[in-house]
Formats: C-alpha cells, structure tokens, sequence
C-alpha cells in the first residue's frame, strides 16, 4: 500500500532531473493555479500536464489518486459550502424550501475543488519521484540566499524534510494502533457522538505517545551521529543539465505568460 509522501523507486526521466528544478515547478504550478480564477481550459491544460507528468514518470495512477483519499471529506464538504451558499441564479428545480443552489456555487465549487486537488497533486509527484536527501539538498541550495537574515537554509531544509518522512510513519502508526484496537474490541464505527469521540479518543492518545517515541528516537539517533546544525558538506553536489535550464526557462516564461496576461 503507497503511504502519501513515500518514495517510488523508478527509471524514468523526471526521477533524474534536479530536485530544485522539479521544487521550482511545483512552486510554479501552485503560483498559476491559485491565479486561475474561471479558466477551465487552463486547468485541463495543467490536468494534462500533470497527467503526463505521472505517465513519463511511469508511476501508478492508483498511487496517485490514492494521495487524494485522505481530504476528499474535507473536499466534500468545502464543495456543499460553496455550492449552498453562494448567491447567484438558481438552477432548474431549485429552490426547493430552504435550499437553494445556483449556477456561480455550482462552478465556483468545482473550479476550487479542481485547483485543490491539481496542487496536492503536484506536491505528490515531487515526493513520489524526489528522495527525502535530495528533496533536503535542493531546499537547502534553493534557500541559501536567507542566510543574509542569520537563518540556517540546512536547518530550515531538515525540518522541511523530516516533516515529509514523518508523513508515512504516522499513516503506519495510525494503522496499527486501529489494527491493535480493533483486536481488543473496539468499536469505530459507534452510531452516537459520543461514542464517536471515545473511538477517536481510542486513536488519538496511543498515536499522540507513538509520536513522542519516535521523536526522542530520531533525536538520540542524531545525536549519536554528531550532529550539529549550520553549514554541512554533500557528498554529491548535483549540477544543472541542459535539460534543467530548459525545463527553467519554460516554467519562468509560463509562470510570466499566466500570471501577467492582460485582463479579459
């Protein structure tokens, strides 16, 4: 099963270009997205996008949908506010009593949903097809230039990255407190709200000490190792191809295409 934010080990030729190059495509397509306001033919042309993205990266479609699993409540609830209570001109059959739905709801729910869900997306192909070092070594030579404020880029990098990698272990902690609960009798399924809440409870507190394990662990395992923060040397110092300037330079002149085109 692909936990979200797990590594795909794969040949392709998105797993070989330079983290910073995919970090800066990512940053790019969430600059666009957020600044498409109805253009349904721009967000089929980055659905397209993505869409071959996944496919030249030759990653499973169920792993990537799979990543969208855990908020589509959260979606399908965000989607019943705009289309309840946005104002607008009512579709056919509606009001009915108190309940009415319009056409603006109805799109705008869609267009949000749809750009919510193209930028976990994005943010899912940059961890399925970048290793947590190279995610860490390409935010650490991204953010050099904040040094200039006295801030560590290597620090700020090494809590980005043991952010991610958390992301999956919780997921497998999470399953095995329920696999553990559910042999002793537990009920996660209970009809009234309290008895909602002891179920959540029954999650909750074994989860909440499994994560402080893990922490004290990860914290001893560093400092077993000597580490200290600041300025640490690569083992490999990845260099820009060819191919990285000119996927740059196309994400720069679209990024300027998109976000400056002339109203209207």
């Amino acid at each position: 099963m692909y936990d979200l934010g797990q590594y795909i080990t794969r040949k392709s030729l998105v797993h070989k270009l330079d983290p910073r190059v995919k970090i800066l495509a990512v940053i790019a397509f969430s600059i666009i997205i957020l600044h498409v306001e109805s253009s349904v033919l721009l967000l089929i042309g980055i659905t397209a996008t993505l869409s071959g993205q996944g496919l030249l990266a030759r990653l499973p479609l169920k792993d990537v949908l799979h990543t969208l699993k855990p908020v589509i409540p959260f979606f399908a609830c965000l989607f019943l506010l705009y289309l309840l209570f946005t104002p607008g001109q009512p579709l056919p059959l509606f009001p009915v009593g108190p309940l009415l739905i319009s056409y603006e709801g109805l799109m705008l729910g869609i267009v949000q949903i749809w750009k919510f869900l193209l930028l976990l997306v994005a943010a899912s192909l940059l961890t399925m097809t970048t290793t947590q070092a190279e995610l860490t070594g390409g935010l650490e030579r991204l953010l050099r230039p904040i040094k200039i404020f006295g801030i560590s880029s290597h620090d700020v990098a090494m809590l980005i990255g043991l952010a991610l990698r958390f992301i999956p272990t919780l997921q497998n902690e999470m399953r095995n407190v329920r696999d553990a609960q559910l042999a002793r009798g537990a009920d996660f399924n209970p009809r009234r709200l309290s008895g909602k809440m002891k179920a959540a409870g029954f999650l909750t507190l074994p989860l909440l000490i499994n994560i402080v394990r893990h922490s004290d662990e990860l914290v001893d395992a560093m400092e077993a190792r000597g580490y200290q923060p600041g300025y640490r040397s690569y083992l490999y110092n990845p260099a820009l191809t060819l191919m990285d300037y000119i996927i740059i330079t196309f994400i720069i002149v679209l990024t300027v295409l998109v976000v400056f085109q002339p109203a209207g």
